[in-house]
């Protein structure tokens, strides 16, 4: 995937997360989901862990 298409699922809002990279249409903070990947959890626990509440 390219690094313009990764960029299109982070959105920023002043008004979301205090502002903070967010995945989009989630409130789920970018640096969160990155310490979660560096604290050796996978993806799919990450998403088993954080459900889409969509």
């Amino acid at each position: 995937m390219k690094s313009s298409e990764l960029l299109e699922r982070i959105s920023t809002n002043p008004s979301i997360c205090h502002g903070k990279p967010c995945i989009r249409g989630l409130r789920y903070p970018v640096d969160m989901i990155l310490d979660l990947l560096s604290a050796g959890m996978t993806s799919e626990e990450i998403l088993a862990d954080y459900d889409d509440p969509g």
